[in-house]
């Protein structure tokens, strides 16, 4: 008897394909598809979030020739992915609304809501691949990269369980996406040549400020620019993992005012965009922010010192391991791999498990480090762990 699978069919190529490969392989295929989003304030309309997908995930299942079901979940991607997005732009840092919705959507409510169809497995559309290591008589599943070095997507997964991994399948990974599209165009399936979506996951390519304002409103601040040859830059040599993971705290006397700004938790580390100031040899970017304040601190070049931080912090609680395994005890250091944004090359460092939390130092200094991202730490392609930065 075949196995079922319930797979997650966005009306998305990527999907579109893995669900025609596992019919094609012999498994029993079930399509569903999640409505997540209704209110469209600020979400740009060329990028509209799931009324025209609806129609594409549909018309491919039938093309392929399997069963098409509609779920919402929109209660609960409001409360677990959008709320929490809102509160930590408000206490500025910056949540990666991906990884929050493949951790508590995709692989939470979604599970839940395929539950009713008895699914032997789940599957997405996903540009990474799974495995399986056998230690001492148990079954360990690895989350691997995924072969498209373009399309690479297990950081997204980086808050994945055991548990998740072990019903879950991609049936994409091994492809790279002109591979996939030849593949929808070859069966003539109506997602063939839809453009990949952007944005925020199930949202759609938005305005940020003005998607934001929905709850945290404008509120007139002043910009201040911090001068690369800051003696801040130049101060003793940093020994411990906390110093080398702290960040700066800038005061008004460090810099000098260049202009205002409408409310300090719109605004990241390292963005350049909606500044609004000119009149500079270099861009302005984004050093650091200051909610309580509400002000903002900026510095010239891509270059500038302030972008760059040796390393960063994870709370002991917001430590995650896929591989639970391998996780590491207080006072142990270990060499990994590790990345903080989605698409970044991976980046040499070290991890140090203490009890006030994981340290991860870079072997090079890295620009943009964001309380509220995550890191995730790999290990000759499998992923490993994942934490949110806390500073």
């Amino acid at each position: 008897m075949a196995k079922r699978v319930v797979v997650g069919l966005s009306g998305g190529v990527d999907s579109s394909v893995a669900a025609y490969l596992l019919k094609k392989e012999g498994y029993e295929v079930i399509a569903v598809f999640m409505i997540n989003w209704h209110d469209k304030t600020g979400v740009i309309d060329a990028d509209c979030p799931w009324d025209e997908d609806v129609i594409f995930a549909e018309l491919v299942a039938k093309k392929i020739g399997i069963p098409f079901h509609v779920v919402d979940l929109s209660k609960p991607y409001k409360k677990r992915v959008i709320d929490y997005m809102f509160s930590e732009y408000e206490k500025g840092r910056t949540p990666n609304p991906d990884v929050l919705c493949n951790r508590e959507i995709k692989f939470d409510e979604f599970l839940s809501a395929a539950a009713q169809f008895k699914p032997d497995f789940v599957a997405t559309g996903h540009y990474c691949k799974k495995d399986e290591v056998i230690k001492n008589g148990h079954t360990w599943y690895r989350l691997l990269a995924g072969d498209d070095p373009n399309k690479e997507q297990s950081y997204f997964l980086c808050q994945l369980s055991q548990e998740q991994l072990a019903t879950t399948l991609f049936p994409i990974g091994h492809l790279h996406k002109e591979e996939v599209r030849r593949i929808a165009k070859e069966q003539k399936l109506a997602s063939a040549d839809k453009k990949d979506s952007q944005g925020i996951c199930f949202v759609g390519k938005v305005h940020l400020p003005e998607f934001l304002q929905q709850k945290l409103k404008p509120k007139e601040g002043n910009i201040f620019e911090i001068p690369a040859d800051s003696p801040l830059y130049n101060g003793k040599k940093k020994e411990t993992p906390e110093e080398r993971t702290s960040p700066l705290r800038y005061k008004i006397s460090d810099g000098h005012f260049v202009g205002k700004h409408r409310g300090a938790h719109y605004f990241t580390i390292g963005q350049r965009k909606g500044l609004q100031v000119g009149g500079k040899k270099e861009p302005l970017f984004v050093i650091a922010t200051d909610v309580d304040k509400n002000r903002i601190f900026v510095g010239q070049g891509k270059e500038h010192p302030g972008l760059y931080r040796e390393g960063l912090r994870i709370l002991p609680e917001e430590v995650h391991w896929v591989r639970t395994d391998l996780q590491m005890k207080p006072g142990e250091s270990r060499k990994y791999e590790v990345r903080i944004r989605y698409r970044q090359a991976l980046q040499e460092a070290t991890l140090e498990m203490h009890k006030e939390g994981m340290y991860i130092l870079f072997d090079q200094p890295q620009r943009g480090v964001a309380a509220g991202q995550f890191a995730a730490w790999y290990e000759n392609g499998e992923l490993l762990g994942s934490g949110v930065i806390s500073q």
